[in-house]
């Protein structure tokens, strides 16, 4: 399986969940969708990540974003993991947890990496637009637990210059000023940018947060 690449269609699927059967793109609806892979049930940074990812949840609604994690361990072992993150993360897993024993969803989606581990999923993130198109991928080592944090940060940056001509610099946080993209004209930045804006260099130019 070749490897998912920004603008492709987010694979199609239907699998076991924590919360029943899910196919994918009707249960994403026409909102925003975040899968991530564990490497498996029981671990210890997956308990963590978890128990994060349920305390953000609503984070990822206010931004009409739903999330989904998934580990090739069996619904069994899921329903019996959460009891687990609930317990020790303070925390109610509050979204779906998919099973994937026979790697199907793996292997659509490219989360196991041989020179990794041979059976196991690696951290992989795919942010997915309501057009159905992957707008972002990470993917991280076993080892390394991820920053819910940063993946709310991305979905401002996403949903913000999906809609306007503009990008976000370095550390951009929402609410802070934005890059305007070298495709706009400067005599036509006054009617899309009324709030004003700055010119750094003939390609710099910034302007406060036009959704704020």
């Amino acid at each position: 399986m070749a490897t998912l690449r920004l603008g492709d269609i987010a694979p199609d699927f239907t699998a076991e969940s924590s919360e029943g059967t899910i196919h994918f793109h009707e249960w994403l609806g026409n909102g925003w969708g975040v899968l991530f892979s564990h490497p498996a049930d029981f671990t210890p940074v997956c308990t963590t990540e978890l128990g994060a990812a349920a305390k953000y949840k609503d984070e990822f609604a206010k931004r009409n974003v739903k999330i989904a994690a998934l580990s090739v361990d069996p619904i069994g072992k899921h329903h019996e993991w959460i009891k687990d993150i609930n317990e020790t993360q303070n925390t109610t897993v509050n979204f779906p947890l998919i099973a994937d024993p026979e790697k199907k969803v793996a292997l659509l989606y490219d989360m196991i990496h041989p020179n990794a581990s041979e059976n196991f999923t690696v951290r992989s993130v795919f942010v997915i637009g309501p057009d159905k198109k992957v707008k972002l991928t990470l993917t991280y080592p076993a080892s390394t637990g991820r920053n819910f944090v940063e993946l709310l940060r991305v979905i401002d940056s996403l949903q913000l210059t999906a809609n306007y001509s503009v990008a976000t610099p370095a550390d951009w946080k929402s609410g802070e000023d934005v890059v305007i993209v070298p495709a706009v004209k400067d005599e036509d930045i006054p009617a899309k940018f009324p709030k004003g804006h700055t010119r750094i260099k003939p390609y710099l130019r910034t302007t406060p947060q036009p959704n704020k």
